[in-house]
């Protein structure tokens, strides 16, 4: 009897390890410091979804001087996250990236001012310092100042840039007029900050109709090529969906998850359940497919950018619905 239970123990043990080996190794790259705007993927690996379709997933975390697009052309990840604007003027640059998912269905992009400044309308910026982020968030801003028609070179009637970092400071410290943010992040910094609503002036990239698609999941082109690289991404934006799902459905949970991620201790509960809540606004009705109408609105806006557009003719290619059709 003690026999075979060791006999047991030693099956168990080879058919976990064949388990274990068996599970497709992906690397996903994320545009940002770990935090709620994640939480799917955080949910999805510690819920288990990744690995019940057979994944091992390692989760990247971003920050103010991480490009993902050069990180997946450095074969740094096999996916990563990214916003449409970069991700379309890193293609034209010669990088193929290709979006092969499209978890956020809104933007929460926003360009947030002091009252004090005297800036009430997109015209007043002429003149005044933007914080904005680089490593390819600059892009919609650039966009939007080209479509206005103001230079964004710090010249005579245009804009001064500021390279803006993980935090709000700029504005606080009055280094900067306007800085950029998110509606479940930094504006929340702002008004914890001590700058009340009532002395901020807020504009929407929505609601000024230049808003762009973000945070979608791409891919280099060339792997697309290969049955086995399709069938791998497709199980894992199957089961980052379902970790979406659960994070709408349970925010302070996936909050608290996210939080368990976090190896900095730089994020509070308070901040990332609020953030959860607005993040859920933001994925709500999507499926991860990538519909053509908000693909081509994003498009069109980047072209139509004035003088200095983001990109300089229609994307071919650039993002592709095998993947979803196959998750789903």
């Amino acid at each position: 009897m003690r026999k075979l239970a060791l006999g047991m123990v030693a099956l168990c043990a080879v058919v976990t390890a064949s388990a274990s080996l068996a599970a497709d190794k992906v690397t996903l790259q994320l545009k940002w410091v770990t935090q709620a705007q994640f939480a799917g993927y955080f949910v999805a690996k510690d819920k288990g979804f990744y690995k019940d379709a057979g994944l091992d997933v390692t989760i990247k975390p971003g920050g103010p001087d991480v490009a993902p697009p050069q990180v997946i052309a450095g074969g740094g990840a096999d996916v990563v996250v990214d916003w449409a604007p970069s991700a379309l003027a890193t293609r034209e640059k010669g990088v193929s990236l290709v979006n092969i998912a499209q978890p956020f269905k809104r933007s929460g992009l926003l360009l947030v001012c002091r009252a004090d400044t005297g800036i009430k309308t997109p015209a007043d910026f002429k003149g005044h310092t933007l914080g904005v982020w680089f490593g390819g968030n600059e892009y919609p801003l650039l966009s939007w100042l080209s479509k206005l028609g103001i230079k964004s070179d710090g010249s005579s009637g245009g804009v001064k840039l500021l390279k803006q970092g993980f935090n709000v400071d700029p504005l606080l410290q009055k280094q900067a007029d306007c800085v950029s943010a998110m509606s479940y992040n930094e504006y929340w910094q702002v008004v914890d900050g001590g700058l009340s609503p009532d002395k901020l002036v807020v504009f929407n990239y929505t609601d000024e109709g230049v808003a762009s698609l973000e945070d979608g999941l791409y891919v280099m082109e060339d792997k697309l090529k290969d049955p086995a690289f399709v069938d791998k991404m497709a199980k894992f934006v199957k089961a980052s969906m379902k970790g979406w799902e659960w994070a709408r459905a349970n925010p302070k949970d996936a909050a608290k998850i996210v939080l368990d991620n976090d190896s900095t201790g730089a994020q509070t509960e308070k901040h990332q359940v609020r953030m959860m809540e607005e993040i859920n606004k933001l994925t709500a009705g999507s499926t991860g497919k990538l519909e053509k109408a908000d693909f081509d609105q994003t498009v069109k806006n980047l072209l139509g950018a004035g003088a200095d557009p983001v990109i300089t003719k229609e994307p071919v290619g650039a993002y592709t619905n095998a993947v979803t059709d196959k998750a789903m």
